[in-house]
């Protein structure tokens, strides 16, 4: 964590404007956008990209994804460029907190892998490429969106210290953490072999 140099007030006016952003569920407005229907009716129920991949349209689905990487992003650069280092960090965790537990929606939101990758990529980009091809790596060896996502999430930490920024290791591992509550589910399929394989039906 960098040193904390920004007035209390101005970190927590950052932390809820952040979360507020995290909390847009693109998913849902792209599903309501595209006449998808609820996308809580659909798949897994989740709100995220790889549920509305489920419903047949690949372009809202890939709109989904940018969206919610793009709120994270956004929501880096804005607190770093106005404020500095630590907002950047404040900023991330509350928009990432906000994607998977959103106000608008009672608090039940994503999963939060391509908010936590955007957010990556913003916050230093050698740690958000590191996280990205871990995913797409696991992704090819296993054909198990859920697990790249988790070992992604787990190895961001030892990327950031290896990578030379260790004042964001202790952010990757709050995020991971979040990441892994929000993946208990899936967690307990793989254990089993039930989780299913990218290309197949859930």
């Amino acid at each position: 964590m960098p040193a904390i140099e920004t007035a209390p007030l101005l970190l927590l006016l950052t932390a809820a404007l952040a979360y507020l952003l995290g909390s847009i569920p693109f998913g849902l407005v792209m599903a309501r956008l595209f006449g998808l229907g609820d996308l809580r009716q659909v798949g897994s129920g989740n709100i995220g990209a790889t549920n509305v991949l489920r419903t047949g349209n690949k372009l809202a689905a890939f709109l989904t994804l940018i969206l919610d990487a793009g709120k994270g992003a956004i929501a880096v650069l804005i607190a770093r460029l106005s404020l500095g280092e630590d907002a950047a960090q404040i900023a991330a965790f509350a928009a990432f907190l906000g994607h998977c537990f959103p106000l608008f929606l009672g608090f039940k939101g994503g999963k939060g892998v391509a908010t936590f990758l955007g957010t990556l990529l913003a916050l230093a980009l050698p740690i958000g490429l590191a996280a990205c091809a871990t995913w797409a790596v696991t992704a090819a060896l296993f054909r198990i969106s859920s697990l790249a996502a988790l070992v992604a999430a787990a190895l961001s930490p030892v990327a950031a210290v290896l990578l030379g920024y260790p004042q964001a290791s202790l952010l990757c591992a709050a995020l991971a953490i979040l990441i892994f509550i929000r993946h208990h589910a899936n967690i307990a399929r793989i254990l089993k072999g039930e989780e299913p394989r990218i290309g197949k039906k859930a």
